[in-house]
């Protein structure tokens, strides 16, 4: 009995921790694993004050009026850092790992804040003046502020350094390098807006030195210290500090996006480069698709504009949306060069199954490739649970005793759940549609889109994204002008005749003779003589 009571209380902390950090799944099996706005905001909240404290507790001294004090300012400053996510950016609120990585980094932050505060401390005891007030500037406190620039989003950035420098000033009680903590974050932020390269992140650090002298000389002016002893050494930690930010970022950056599964503009534009493995082996092993994923990419970018969706993910998404082709492309039309078809040896249902798993092997690809999961999603959804209707349709036209089962002719894969998979799954329709457009005059190109868009819609492969129907009408609109420009037609040269006619006779006349030997032989039944090769 004396053993009771001591284990439920130990179970009901290790319970407590359990529930803190893991999410219970749900009971149905393979059901997919949802959060609840509000767990979020209290685990995140818990987190975040458990690391104030622990900073808090890194000083040398401080009392429990300072710990309660502490503990209900953090509260404040996270419930306004909550309510403006809320009320600005409401996706981030649903992702669970979004959220505790913006924990993470306010703790990661403030806790690196308090280290470099410690050490430069530690190393101002041995001289002769006191450089410590000077050290402080060389904390680098706007660090944490670029990477949620980078990570988030320029507004949250803003947020997260007004919290910040008000938690770094209240630890060394002074007002002075709250501002100085907050101008540097924005200016950090303010730098990587549209960072396209790692190597931006010079720029950006060379920006916070600047600023950071600049804001110490106009708070030594203040003071009436810029012309004493400290405004040296104080110059030089501000520089100090910029570099420290550009050196904390570029060591940070990578590993966030590893761990959260995030990603930045900086990875995406590194993802387009043809030099990568995947798209080398699609250009190489199938060019059709790479040209399709072009044409997609260019329609996904118009519309992610239209639609407020990160035009750069959109785009890289379309190109590697398809990548599961490389494994079978002879067995997709926009690779088939002749007018024979590896289909036709093939039954409607084993054709239907290449064609479905084309989704499968683009996901193992591109987890062999170690692409961002947020690719990986829009790989596999860019189907949804779609009929493959061509193969379905053929294997009810056959004679058969046993009907074709609907379902074995679908792909199993989850509908869209974000606006860019929609994005990708109907322009991937369209484009392939609009192939077959004999006379692509803009009216029928519209009317396509319209068809096409509409099918999708009332399938119910958009119901579980985010998209409205005025997003819908903006997309349409986008894709009909892309499409547009795309099957403009070109006017005559002058003195060329581009038809079959004209075309035979401009033939040297030892080609001529091949021409009218296909034509005899195409006439006849019997395959036509293949050209001179080389």
């Amino acid at each position: 009995m004396k053993n009771g009571p001591q284990k439920n209380k130990t179970q009901r902390i290790i319970d407590f921790f359990r529930a803190l950090f893991e999410v219970t799944p749900s009971k149905v099996k393979d059901a997919p694993i949802r959060y609840s706005k509000h767990d979020q905001i209290i685990r995140i909240s818990l987190i975040v004050t458990a690391g104030f404290i622990a900073a808090l507790s890194l000083q040398e001294k401080f009392s429990i009026e300072q710990l309660i004090g502490g503990f209900f300012i953090t509260c404040l400053l996270l419930f306004i850092l909550y309510r403006d996510i809320m009320r600005y950016k409401p996706a981030y609120i649903k992702k669970y790992n979004m959220l505790l990585l913006l924990g993470v980094m306010l703790i990661s932050t403030l806790l690196i804040g308090r280290l470099f505060g410690y050490l430069l401390q530690s190393l101002s005891k041995g001289l002769e003046f006191k450089v410590l007030d000077s050290a402080l500037f060389g904390i680098p406190i706007p660090a944490g502020a670029m990477l949620v620039s980078l990570i988030f989003d320029f507004h949250t950035a803003i947020t997260f350094s007004f919290t910040v420098s008000l938690l770094t000033g209240l630890w060394l009680h002074d007002a002075s390098f709250t501002i100085y903590a907050f101008v540097g974050s924005i200016t950090a932020a303010f730098s990587v807006i549209r960072c396209k390269k790692r190597s931006a992140l010079l720029k950006g650090g060379s920006y916070v030195i600047a600023v950071n002298i600049l804001t110490v000389i106009i708070i030594l002016l203040f003071k009436n210290e810029l012309f004493t002893a400290k405004a040296p050494p104080s110059i030089m930690f501000a520089a100090l500090g910029g570099i420290g930010v550009t050196a904390i970022v570029s060591i940070l950056l990578p590993i966030l996006e590893y761990l959260f599964k995030v990603t930045t503009d900086i990875s995406l534009l590194e993802l387009l480069d043809l030099d990568q493995p995947i798209m080398k082996t699609l250009m190489v092993t199938a060019p059709g698709t790479y040209h399709h994923s072009v044409i997609v990419g260019n329609l996904v970018e118009s519309a992610a504009e239209a639609v407020g969706v990160n035009p750069l993910l959109a785009r890289v998404s379309a190109y590697y949306h398809d990548i599961g082709k490389i494994k079978m492309p002879e067995y997709f039309v926009e690779n088939q060069s002749g007018s024979v078809s590896k289909h036709d040896k093939l039954t409607p249902h084993m054709s239907s199954m290449i064609i479905i798993n084309h989704v499968k092997e683009g996901v193992e690809l591109a987890r062999q490739g170690k692409l961002p999961e947020s690719i990986i999603d829009i790989i596999e959804q860019h189907h949804g649970n779609m009929l493959v209707s061509y193969f379905y349709q053929k294997a009810k036209e056959q004679k058969d005793d046993v009907s074709p089962v609907e379902e074995d002719y679908k792909y199993h894969a989850p509908k869209p759940q974000t606006r860019v998979a929609a994005l990708v799954m109907m322009a991937d329709a369209v484009e392939a549609a609009s192939r077959v457009l004999t006379d692509p005059t803009p009216a029928r190109i519209t009317s396509l889109v319209d068809r096409i868009i509409n099918h999708i819609f009332l399938e119910g492969q958009l119901d579980e994204c985010e998209l409205t129907l005025k997003d819908i009408y903006e997309i349409k609109k986008r894709f009909s002008h892309v499409l547009t420009n795309i099957f403009h037609r070109r006017i005559d040269y002058p003195g060329f005749d581009f038809t079959d006619e004209g075309l035979y006779k401009e033939l040297p006349k030892t080609l001529k003779g091949k021409s009218a030997e296909n034509k005899k032989s195409s006439k006849e039944g019997t395959p036509p003589a293949r050209p001179p090769q080389g």
